[in-house]
């Protein structure tokens, strides 16, 4: 009901597949980075996948499930952008050659804008390429003016492994 497949359900079109799956309602997604690389496994094994150009988002929960699996396989993707997430930093060495673009909105009380502070600074500081926007205002929906805005499709589609 968020993000690419709420618009692609109201008509729009993206030069790309788009996969939304939703976590399991007695899981989290940090914790199942394992099914979400099958996922992608089978996807790639089902259809025509450039496979040095996979991107990987999610928001809220979704947004710190980004930031693990980033964490865990960033050879597999071309790049990253976590929205109202967080993440552990002790993973950010992972991610250094991974470019990331994380979203968060300055007035979350759901999850403290301080965690995609966090891991973009630890990302950045092992010698990654990541970027923070933060909205002025905005509550935890900030998912909304990151996937209405097509400077992040145009960003992801300029990466490529």
């Amino acid at each position: 009901m968020h993000g690419p497949a709420k618009l692609i359900e109201q008509g729009r079109q993206f030069p790309f597949i788009v996969v939304s799956p939703q976590c399991p309602e007695t899981s989290w997604w940090p914790y199942e980075t394992a099914k979400i690389l099958a996922l992608v496994d089978e996807i790639c094994e089902t259809y025509r996948v450039d496979e040095k150009r996979i991107y990987l988002t999610g928001l809220s929960m979704g947004g710190f499930g980004t930031w693990a699996i980033a964490g865990a396989y960033p050879e597999r993707f071309a790049a990253a952008a976590p929205i109202c997430g967080g993440g552990y930093p002790f993973m950010a060495p992972n991610m250094k050659d991974l470019p990331i673009w994380a979203f968060h909105g300055e007035a979350d009380t759901v999850v403290p804008v301080e965690k995609s502070k966090e891991m973009v600074d630890a990302v950045n500081s092992n010698g990654g390429n990541a970027k923070l926007t933060i909205y002025p205002g905005v509550g935890h929906n900030s998912w909304s003016q990151t996937y209405d805005n097509d400077e992040l499709y145009e960003w992801f589609l300029s990466h490529s492994k």
